[in-house]
């Protein structure tokens, strides 16, 4: 068992034969929309002191969140858990572009379509799949397997508290800074596109596949290889 197919059965294994599960994956598309789905992320950490769930291009045209359960918990309960975060903070969504706990969803990384394959991506990153949310090449399994490896399963207490502040009228806002998954680099909303995609292509310790979109990304800013 290599490094990722060890984190991936750590926290999303297949559900048990009782139909208990511990994985929850909540999926927007049509058009993929990492800023609407950012909310969720983010939510979830800042207002329900939750663990940072796996980000992940479909392969398709959407982004998914992987959720990790500590202990399973009856499937419809997990349906109702990701239902109250859509009303939360995809309430402006159209339903039809939500799915909760998809049949679909297969564990990334998996070649969707030639050329196309899910995958595992970091938060300072997933913008950058905004209009294709998949990558072309497949991604690097050690990185896949390091990006999950800084993730955290929702305990059972926290589970817990979590549900009872969904059902409350309002969720209880923190007056923390969302928390950023661990090891990961925080967003920054005003940096411009430019310097970004810089720090992403010559950033040695990020996946060679996504240094490389980035620098497809940057070609409109150039000519004949010099800055425009």
């Amino acid at each position: 068992m290599n490094r990722l197919e060890s984190e991936l059965n750590r926290l999303f294994p297949p559900a048990a034969d009782d139909g208990r599960v511990r994985t929850m994956v909540l999926e927007l598309e049509r058009p993929a929309n990492w800023d609407a789905l950012r909310r969720v992320w983010q939510g979830v950490q800042a207002d329900l002191e939750l663990p940072a769930p796996a980000i992940a291009v479909s392969g398709v045209d959407g982004y998914q969140l992987w959720f990790s359960l500590a202990e399973a918990v009856p499937a419809t309960q997990a349906d109702d858990f990701l239902g109250s975060l859509c009303r939360r903070y995809l309430a402006e969504v159209r339903p039809d572009r939500i799915a909760i706990n998809p049949a679909h969803a297969v564990t990334p990384p998996v070649e969707t379509a030639p050329g196309r394959w899910s995958a595992f991506v970091t938060p300072d990153l997933a913008a950058l799949f905004a209009e294709e949310s998949f990558l072309d090449l497949p991604p690097g399994l050690d990185a896949q397997g390091e990006l999950l490896s800084r993730l955290e399963s929702i305990k059972p207490a926290d589970w817990a508290r979590a549900r009872e502040r969904l059902q409350a009228p309002t969720v209880e806002r923190s007056s923390a800074a969302p928390r950023a998954a661990p090891g990961s680099r925080p967003a920054d909303d005003t940096q411009p596109p430019k310097t970004f995609l810089l720090q992403i292509m010559n950033d040695s310790s990020i996946d060679l596949h996504l240094r490389i979109e980035a620098a497809k990304a940057l070609l409109p800013y150039f000519e004949d290889g010099r800055p425009l």
